[in-house]
């Protein structure tokens, strides 16, 4: 399976969700991170299941949150460009690619 790098504020994203889900239920935060990782796991197994979005970018949705990853599959790697929270500013990340 292929590495995975995440643009910078993809980490910062990741981070500031799963605060803010730690904040709204103690141990939500925890399950956040774990969805995400699973997320990360399932684009690194199969990445061209995945719509495509725009260009090379794909999504993978969360199971149990409404959040997406958005990402590139590059030749030596899987790109996270964003940890996107699905029903906000949809396009925001698109100077990212």
């Amino acid at each position: 399976m292929k590495a995975v790098r995440f643009h910078p504020v993809a980490i910062e994203e990741a981070a500031h969700q799963r605060n803010y889900y730690e904040q709204c239920q103690r141990g939500l935060g925890i399950r956040f991170v774990n969805e995400l990782e699973q997320a990360v796991q399932r684009v690194r197994t199969n990445p061209s299941i995945f719509r495509i979005v725009r260009g090379k970018v794909r999504k993978c949705r969360l199971r149990c949150f409404p959040h997406g990853l958005l990402f590139m599959d590059k030749t030596d790697c899987i790109y996270i460009i964003a940890v996107m929270h699905l029903h906000r500013e949809p396009g925001y990340w698109k100077n990212r690619c």
